[in-house]
């Protein structure tokens, strides 16, 4: 089965996977303690993250849904989940296989997450921002229009986007455990005999002036 009917929905879902996609990681990013506001409360866009999060997986499932059933090219349905042994492209072919399988990991955990320890979640969790570079990447590498200055500025866009709310969240994390440790120790001066003694004391030992 082949047509341009296909052709186009395999790129337009292609195109708007990539804002989709790109949308939901930087959500990500900002959905933490962190990055709460009067004007937009953490739960709107923990919401919109959600919500997101499953218009990126439905688009997933129709982009490659597309792309097995056009026969213009030679895309087996199996090469949609096996990063090798690809025929066609097979190289940005396992990018776009692996982006898949990472992101049905993440979306299998997060149904269980209420039986699963936290942090072995969050580990796995951690996996969507190389399924998102490996998307990224096989866009560019495969996508007939990547060169073109509408999809180019596109694609800036919503790389930038994502690396600015990531540096940014870096900036914050790191401010913040310095704050923690500086404030994890009080510098108390004892004036004793007209010599000061200065000791570092942590808190919570009971001999805090």
């Amino acid at each position: 089965m082949t047509g341009p009917l296909l052709w186009y929905a395999n790129r337009g879902t292609g195109v708007v996977l990539l804002v989709v996609f790109s949308l939901t990681v930087l959500l990500g990013v900002l959905a933490t303690d962190r990055a709460v506001s009067p004007w937009w409360p953490r739960f709107v866009t923990q919401g919109l993250h959600r919500t997101l999060a499953a218009l990126s997986v439905l688009l997933l499932a129709a982009h490659a849904l597309t792309a097995v059933v056009d026969e213009f090219v030679d895309i087996r349905w199996w090469q949609a989940f096996v990063p090798f042994g690809a025929t066609y492209e097979p190289v940005w072919m396992a990018l776009a296989a692996l982006s898949l399988d990472l992101t049905a990991v993440v979306v299998a955990t997060s149904l269980v997450r209420s039986r699963m320890p936290h942090r072995a979640w969050f580990l796995i969790h951690l996996t969507t921002y190389l399924a998102w570079v490996a998307g990224v990447v096989h866009g560019l590498g495969i996508g007939t229009d990547s060169a073109t200055p509408w999809l180019a500025a596109t694609t800036a866009g919503c790389v930038a986007g994502v690396v600015v709310a990531a540096v940014a969240r870096a900036v914050v994390v790191v401010r913040t455990r310095a704050r923690a440790r500086r404030e994890g120790s009080v510098l108390a001066v004892e004036d004793v005999g007209g010599v000061d003694d200065i000791d570092l004391v942590s808190p919570g030992r009971g001999d805090m002036p």
